[in-house]
Parts: C-alpha cells; sequence; structure tokens
C-alpha cells in the first residue's frame, strides 16, 4: 500500500477544499516549486494530497483527520502573506503527531532570527561576521568592535528582502540612517554586521544522523566595477534583468582546494548541528583569500525546486531530483522511530 503524503503549502488567497491548482501549477512563476516536488512524489509511487493554506489552519486539521497522512511534506513559507509565521504553521503540523519534512518550528525560529543565530554559532566556534543587534525602541550607536565597512539588514527577513548595495555602509552617518530607514520604513528591527570580502557560496547539507554536504554551488558577479561591493542583495537574486546586466550568475562552484573544501564540509556541519537542524538545510558563506569560512546565513527548509541551488548541488553529487525527495520523505518517517 502507497506511502500517504499530504504536501502543504502557501497561496497568498483562500480556495475551495476540491480545488485542482491546475492555473497555479502551470505558472513558471507561481507554484514551480511546489509542482517540482508534486510530479517527484507521483513518480516515487506516494499516494498525494495536496493541500494550501492562507490565513485558517482548519483546513490542515481537516485534511490530517480524514487523509490520515503518514508524513507531511511542508512547503509552507508564509501564513497570511507574512513570512515570520512560518514557524508557527510547523508548530500546528507538529501537534498533530504526524511527521513533517524538512526543519522543526524551533530551528525555523532560530535561524529566522540573525541574531540570535549568529550567537549560537559563535559559541559553538563557528566563524560567523562581528554583529550587533539594534531593537526598535532602543538607542542606535556605531558600537567600537564593529570595523567599517558594515551590511546593515532586517534582523527577521528573508530571501534578502531589505538588502540592496546600499545597505553597505562604510561611514558613521550611512550606518545611522540605514537602521534608522529599517526600523522607521520597514518597521523592523535591524542588524548590522562586518563586511566580509570574499567568494559567495551556497553549501547544501542533507541528513539527520548521518550528514552529507553537496558540492557547492558559486554566485559571481562579472561585470559590477572592481570597488562595488559584491553581495547577494534582493535584486541580485531574484531580479532577471538587474543579474543579466551586471553579468550575475549562479552555478557550480569553480575549483576548491581540497583542504579548504574539508573545512568548509566542516563548519557546515557542525552549524547544521549547533542548530538542530535536520532533512536539509542550506547555508550561505563567505570564503575569504585567505582560506577563512565565514556562514552568512543559514537556511531552514531552503528552496527544493528542481532548479534551485539545492537539488542542482544534489545532482552535481549524483542524486537525482525525484530521489531527493524520497530521501527527505524517507528522513521525515524515521521521526516516528
Amino acid at each position: 500500500m502507497a506511502t500517504r503524503v499530504l504536501m502543504v503549502f502557501d497561496l497568498p488567497y483562500s480556495v475551495p477544499p476540491d480545488y485542482d491548482f491546475a492555473a497555479e501549477f502551470a505558472d513558471p512563476d507561481g507554484s514551480y516549486t511546489e509542482n517540482d516536488v508534486y510530479q517527484a512524489l507521483l513518480e516515487s509511487g506516494y499516494e498525494v494530497r495536496r493541500l494550501s493554506l492562507f490565513d485558517d489552519v482548519r483546513p490542515l486539521l481537516d485534511a490530517v483527520r480524514d487523509f490520515k497522512p503518514e508524513v507531511i511534506f511542508n512547503l509552507c513559507e508564509t501564513y497570511n502573506n507574512a513570512t515570520h509565521w512560518d514557524k508557527n504553521v510547523i508548530a500546528t503540523m507538529e501537534l498533530l503527531d504526524v511527521p513533517v519534512t524538512g526543519a522543526s518550528s524551533s530551528a525555523v525560529f532560530l535561524c529566522n532570527d540573525k541574531g540570535l543565530c549568529k550567537k549560537i554559532l559563535r559559541f559553538h566556534r563557528v566563524r560567523t561576521p562581528r554583529f550587533h543587534t539594534f531593537y526598535r525602541g532602543h538607542k542606535v550607536w556605531l558600537p567600537k568592535l564593529l570595523k567599517l565597512p558594515c551590511i546593515i539588514k532586517p534582523l527577521t527577513e528573508e530571501a534578502s528582502r531589505g538588502i540592496s548595495q546600499a545597505s553597505i555602509v562604510d561611514d558613521e552617518a550611512g550606518f545611522l540612517a540605514r537602521i534608522k530607514m529599517i526600523q522607521e520604513r520597514m518597521t523592523l528591527d535591524a542588524i548590522a554586521e562586518e563586511y566580509i570580502e570574499g567568494r559567495e557560496l551556497y553549501v547544501s547539507v542533507i541528513g539527520d544522523r548521518a550528514l552529507r554536504t553537496l558540492p557547492a554551488r558559486e554566485m559571481t558577479f562579472g561585470d559590477m566595477a572592481e570597488d562595488e561591493p559584491r553581495i547577494a542583495t534582493y535584486k541580485a537574486k531574484w531580479d532577471e534583468k538587474y543579474r543579466k546586466r551586471w553579468g550575475i550568475s549562479n552555478h557550480d562552484a569553480r575549483p576548491i582546494e581540497p583542504e579548504l573544501q574539508k573545512r568548509i564540509d566542516e563548519v557546515c556541519k557542525r552549524a547544521y548541528r549547533a542548530l538542530n537542524l535536520r532533512s536539509y538545510a542550506r547555508f550561505d558563506l563567505r570564503v575569504t583569500a585567505g582560506g577563512n569560512v565565514y556562514v552568512i546565513e543559514p537556511n531552514a527548509n531552503p528552496c527544493i525546486a528542481r532548479d534551485d541551488e539545492l537539488a542542482q548541488s544534489a545532482l552535481k553529487a549524483g542524486i537525482a531530483y525525484s530521489s531527493l525527495i524520497r530521501k527527505v520523505v524517507n528522513q521525515a518517517l524515521r521521526q516516528k522511530g
């Protein structure tokens, strides 16, 4: 009898219980990740039911009661169009006592708070940029321990939202102004980090008890001026016209020396365990010319679309997409033990 998988994802609107998602799954700019995972689950012989959430969790409760899934494949990134509620959706799933793919609600909470996450990583001897958090309603100043230039980011946003070339500041006035902008215009807390010059690498890790690091991917900034800070801004990640204009591309990493590769693998595995991650995750790294490896961001439940970084790294390691999806399901099923 086929394993029953409830595939749960988010949409920015409500749909009726018998909705077929045909339009969303056919849209290359719409639910392409969900379509990739759905097709892979079907290819693997699972019995799959799809469920979208918007602003009501009752359909999830009803689906678990009626379908009785053996595993929930979680692809929810927002709830009621708010990214910070993703952890709450996972926590609701955990209350239902059904194994859930991807990171736990507590791990997602940690990874979404850049300051708290960096404190934990530094405690576990994982190198991160020096930083300081600035909460709304408190004094803002340039700490003496931070060396300019710095990059100023929203404390809890994801996918590089709120990050642009203007996020890099090299004087006190710019430092204070950027924090003020995030706090007042975006109504968010802010974090300031020292800017690390180096290669931008993305390293995925899969596993729970036994961990495996996948071949690195790299973002390169081909046509940007040498004196421009080369950072993964929102536009550099998501704006195709901007990427084409500046020759920005993501690809298999350029050759990495064996000793450095060993160091990268060790850093990513230590960070994965320190944050109590499971199933799959991706680390955004900066590697300096001197070989120092900095964890810039951990990504719990990163995009798992066929053409995105994690799946492409898996393919480079000889793991076909359908095999990757089966691994994720099997890891969740092991939670029963």
